[in-house]
């Protein structure tokens, strides 16, 4: 198998399915996470350890973390808004797997923030760095998502100086990588490349970045494509499109994960996922779903296989 060009974050076990109103089994869960191996996935976002009162589909995050594969290719992400969210993510690793990476989370405005986690600005970069510290210290990769990069549900524009500062304040911090989340799909495709080419000129081109990007407009492939070129190699996907923030008025699905590893694939970009494989993920988790996911690529299929396919016939 060619080496991938890019690393693809699969979200759909945690950003995918938080916003959820039926809850999701622990067992499905499990085996979406199994499924997600299968297809060629080694980072997974599998929980988020937040109060379940405000996220009732993450109640059960420490039994799926219990249940998740032992594979050493995968590296093993929850979710942390505070400090007692890495105490139980480092609690998940005591006399077992666990989780590998601690994903925190700062908001880039003080409205949204203070919706999403009851934090301003300036509280967030205070609570990232202790989390930050504690993550490192108990040996897990931590790594810092900047939500609301591109744009605020009720801000508006955001200032890219001030995600970029926010972001060489983690980076100062110890985070060993960091993601630009279009949390309610506004950005465009000029606007992620130059966030990224403004980024490396400040953490420098080898530094870890990932961008993270939701659909609501439609904009997401493109902006993936943006960020590729400006230098980007990681990506968060949700197989079949899921999610959406519950605390993000309209913001639609994440970027499919089918829709990515199109782009990549007939773009000569290698991804390490098997697209076929994942397009029958889809449909064997939209019946558990009990409808069908959002993914375009999902619904219309593979145009190569189905060009092949075709031809293969005719020649028959």
């Amino acid at each position: 198998m060619t080496e991938p060009s890019v690393s693809i974050v699969e979200v759909s076990p945690r950003d995918g399915l938080q916003n959820e109103d039926a809850i999701v089994a622990t067992a499905d869960k499990i085996a979406l996470v199994a499924r997600l191996v299968s297809i060629g996935a080694t980072r997974i976002e599998v929980a988020s350890f937040v109060n379940p009162r405000r996220v009732p589909q993450m109640v059960d995050a420490e039994q799926v973390v219990a249940g998740l594969p032992d594979d050493p290719r995968v590296s093993y992400i929850g979710l942390c808004l505070n400090e007692r969210s890495v105490d139980r993510a480092i609690a998940s690793r005591l006399g077992a797997r666990g989780v590998d990476e601690a994903g925190c989370v700062i908001v880039a405005t003080d409205n949204f923030g203070i919706a999403n986690q009851g934090q301003t600005v300036a509280d967030g970069i205070v609570a990232n760095r202790a989390m930050i510290a504690k993550a490192n210290a108990a040996g897990m990769l931590a790594q810092v998502t900047i939500a609301a990069s591109f744009g605020c549900p009720f801000e508006g524009a955001v200032p890219q100086a001030r995600v970029l500062d926010i972001a060489e304040m983690m980076a100062e911090a110890g985070a060993q990588e960091i993601a630009f989340a279009d949390t309610i799909g506004v950005a465009v495709p000029s606007q992620v490349g130059e966030m990224f080419l403004r980024a490396y000129e400040r953490l420098g081109r080898a530094f870890r970045l990932r961008v993270h990007l939701h659909d609501t407009r439609g904009m997401a492939p493109g902006n993936a494509w943006a960020a590729y070129q400006a230098g980007c190699r990681t990506f968060d996907g949700a197989l079949g499109g899921l999610g959406g923030c519950p605390f993000a008025p309209n913001a639609a699905g994440n970027v499919a994960t089918e829709e990515l590893l199109y782009l990549f694939h007939r773009s000569g970009v290698a991804t390490g996922y098997d697209l076929a494989a994942a397009l029958a993920a889809n449909t064997w988790f939209a019946g558990v779903m009990g409808r069908p996911l959002p993914s375009r690529v999902g619904r219309a299929g593979d145009f190569v296989a189905q060009n092949t396919i075709q031809r293969e016939r005719q020649v028959a």
